[in-house]
């Protein structure tokens, strides 16, 4: 009786460790930097929650896209947390695609940025948690500019950064007057390039949903992107995105840069960049009007509907978009590299403003983004770089590639926008918008 006793408890005991095996969760995200730093503290997360291991899936931005929102849209169940953004969450999450966050009191929802909680939320809950966020400025060298004698204003028009362009314009030192986006996607450059068309009056539709790509503001923006860019910037710009022009940037080779608010972290940070002590920072550009000249985006993590493991989810997006998380990386890495442009508390951190000499120009940037009134004419969508409709990711990847061959010289502006514009009507009037 006893061995067979034995052998029951061997069994049970066994039967126990079959039942605690670790629950793995499946994590797509996309090769930022913030993201790379958030995997290398893996362990913190894995030792507090023995159970649960992680396994990442790291990938170049429109990959990224893709894979999810294909995985997503077919059910696949490839992956427990998804990298998203403020394009795909309302949208997701009215086909029912995404599971709320459960937000509980340690990780204090009020305490998130306004514009990054109403972007990520759809009827008054919160579908993907900001992991960073941002909006865009301009950072610029100002030993370059004092060199010229450039006072850069607050706020300068794209008229003054491409006149200081040109003067520090130095190839043969290896220095280029402007980085900026060329490669092709509804996120690469045309997310630079929507706040360009903003700024100079114009939009993606007009109220009645037709197209307004071939109009006098895209024609303004896009020519004086191309022309800018081909008298100094940096060769082969078109295939440039975020990452290629922040190296590019980091090691010295950029005069001035609009990109993305994050990259500030990384361009002051003298363990990244050769310039750290020469950048300055100021807002976006502007043109004809101030509105929708910055964009307003980010990155935050969500759970497919599809996901098997949800409790574990759960566990995992909390820990890594709470407060507690932006302290872990404080105290890893110093607060000049903790995420940014998500809490209030990351702000009213005095450790935090007197590290991230960026701090206030960022903050104001994402404060002063509206993504319910991003144009100078009404128009029917939400969105500053983007518009929050299921047709605008193809139309934003067709119109992105015809901008892309405009700069490289392969079609001329005036082409490249009436394509853009054939292909994004027909695409409105197959989503049914207009006939």
């Amino acid at each position: 009786m006893k061995r067979f006793l034995k052998a029951g408890l061997v069994l049970a005991i066994a039967g126990t460790g079959l039942a605690h095996a670790a629950t793995e969760l499946v994590i797509a995200t996309v090769n930022n930097g913030h993201m790379i730093e958030m995997q290398k503290l893996t362990k913190f997360f894995e030792q507090a929650n023995p159970d649960i291991k992680l396994k990442w899936v790291t990938l170049e931005e429109g990959t990224l896209r893709q894979r999810v929102t294909t995985d997503i849209a077919t059910k696949g169940g490839q992956f427990d947390v998804m990298t998203i953004g403020m394009y795909e969450t309302p949208i997701w999450a009215k086909k029912g695609w995404l599971l709320p966050i459960a937000t509980d009191a340690a990780f204090d929802v009020d305490d998130l940025l306004p514009a990054m909680r109403n972007g990520l939320s759809a009827d008054g809950k919160l579908y993907a948690s900001p992991f960073y966020g941002e909006s865009s400025m301009l950072m610029y060298r100002k030993d370059l500019a004092d060199k010229v004698g450039f006072k850069m204003p607050e706020q300068p028009t794209w008229t003054q950064v491409k006149e200081l362009a040109g003067k520090i314009h130095d190839p043969k030192a290896g220095v280029y007057g402007m980085c900026l986006r060329g490669k092709p996607g509804w996120g690469d450059n045309m997310a630079l390039l929507t706040t360009m068309v903003n700024t100079n009056g114009g939009q993606w539709f007009d109220m009645s949903w037709k197209p307004q790509i071939d109009t006098k503001p895209w024609h303004d923006a896009i020519n004086f992107y191309v022309d800018m860019m081909k008298a100094y910037g940096p060769p082969g710009a078109s295939a440039n995105s975020f990452n290629e022009n922040l190296a590019l940037f980091n090691e010295g080779k950029c005069g001035m840069w609009v990109d993305a608010t994050i990259a500030a972290s990384f361009v002051s940070d003298p363990k990244q960049s050769k310039v750290a002590d020469k950048v300055a920072f100021a807002q976006a550009p502007v043109a004809v009007t101030p509105k929708g000249a910055n964009w307003l985006w980010a990155w935050a993590l969500a759970i497919p509907a599809s996901s098997q493991k949800v409790d574990a989810a759960q566990t995992f997006v909390k820990w890594a978009t709470s407060k507690d998380y932006v302290k872990l990386v404080a105290k890893e890495e110093g607060w000049g590299s903790v995420p940014t442009g998500t809490r209030k508390s990351t702000y009213a951190s005095p450790e935090f403003m007197k590290a991230a000499r960026f701090a206030e120009a960022e903050k104001k940037a994402i404060d002063t983004a509206n993504a319910n009134d991003s144009t100078l004419p009404k128009s029917p969508y939400v969105g500053v770089q983007y518009a929050a409709i299921p047709e605008f990711q193809a139309i934003g990847v067709a119109v992105g590639q015809q901008m892309s061959a405009a700069l490289s010289g392969k079609v001329t502006v005036d082409q490249a926008l009436k394509t853009s514009q054939t292909a994004a009507e027909r695409e409105m009037k197959k989503g049914g918008y207009y006939k």
